[in-house]
């Protein structure tokens, strides 16, 4: 069979399918509802190497011990609008949408509202909580440290993770979502473009003799994906890795297990800031209206409008909830078994 053979599943069904597999491992039935949909989310707004690409590896992870599926996680200190909370190696998914969740109702009454998270899984898309914060109306910033999985600029060896960081903002005609890693592409993104047989678009890492590349299944073999800016992609994984350890008290990369099926305890940061006390939503909807208008003004070098983070999520969106979410064959199969 070939391995990147895809077809299109309704989301609904594609939700209720993967609840199902979680109850089997011990979700709730609510819980299990939730981060179905977090992991439907993903590949319905086309990030399908953390969508159901990642289900399978998330399924072996409760399985062998690293997640605790009836964790929820447990606030350990508060001063102000800023508080730190224990995920307790539950639910990566889960844990990041509440201490989002709690981000914005700090900033309702706050202004501002920050939350710090240690011991956590992996988040999956880091992404869901950049739209979940701007679906609420608040501006929303959040980052989570990895595993060492990023060799820092100048080195061959893996020290850096590459540290997703989210960065959004309301908008009433369609939100502005960036959603970021350190390296030019995620190493899951790396990994679908593999299993579609598709090189990389730009180079995204180096060959095991060094060589910069396209080709996917060459930089999964030399571990060496390519920070984002060269240097300063290291310098600013480097930055994030040590706020959010400090600010949570968790682990740092360096602390994380190395290998990607053990990748746990994570620290992790979330902000949220309401702009209704920059005044009426009108003006600030207004502003942001005017940047994004002379974005689109630009005289695109390739052909096509040049697009702001987030639009083209939005296009797939709405492909994928009309013609079906792409899923890959061989996970659909192997999903009624796990």
């Amino acid at each position: 069979m070939n391995e990147a053979a895809e077809i299109r599943v309704p989301y609904e069904e594609l939700v209720q399918t993967l609840s199902g597999v979680l109850q089997k491992l011990g979700f709730t039935q609510d819980r299990a509802r939730l981060a179905a949909g977090l992991f439907a989310d993903a590949s319905r707004d086309g990030v399908y190497s953390h969508g159901v690409n990642r289900f399978p590896r998330f399924v072996r992870a409760v399985r062998n011990g690293v997640v605790d599926p009836q964790a929820t996680p447990e606030l350990m200190s508060h001063f102000g609008s800023f508080e730190r909370w224990d995920g307790r190696s539950g639910p990566g998914m889960l844990n990041a949408r509440q201490c989002m969740l709690r981000a914005i109702e700090l900033s309702r009454e706050n202004g501002m509202g920050c939350v710090a998270l240690a011991n956590t899984n992996h988040w999956m898309r880091g992404g869901n909580y950049g739209w979940q914060a701007a679906e609420a109306g608040v501006i929303g910033i959040c980052w989570t440290n990895t595993m060492p999985n990023l060799p820092p600029w100048g080195a061959s060896d893996p020290r850096l993770g590459n540290n997703p960081l989210i960065i959004a903002v309301p908008r009433k005609d369609g939100h502005v979502v960036l959603d970021m890693a350190m390296s030019q592409f995620s190493y899951g993104a790396i990994e679908s473009y593999r299993l579609k047989g598709k090189l990389l678009p730009v180079a995204g890492g180096f060959t095991r003799e060094g060589e910069l590349t396209s080709d996917p299944s060459a930089i999964e073999q030399s571990h060496r994906p390519l920070p984002i800016g060269y240097w300063k992609g290291s310098g600013l994984a480097l930055m994030l890795d040590i706020v959010a350890s400090v600010l949570s008290g968790g682990l740092a990369t360096h602390q994380i297990p190395a290998e990607p099926e053990r990748e746990t305890r994570l620290s992790q940061i979330f902000i949220a800031i309401d702009p209704a006390l920059l005044g009426s939503p009108e003006t600030v909807n207004e502003q942001i209206n005017r940047i994004i208008d002379d974005l689109h003004a630009s005289k695109a070098s390739a052909g096509e409008r040049v697009r702001y983070p987030g639009e083209q999520v939005l296009q797939t969106r709405h492909e994928n909830l009309e013609r079906g979410v792409p899923v890959n064959l061989g996970i659909w199969r192997q999903l009624p078994n796990m």
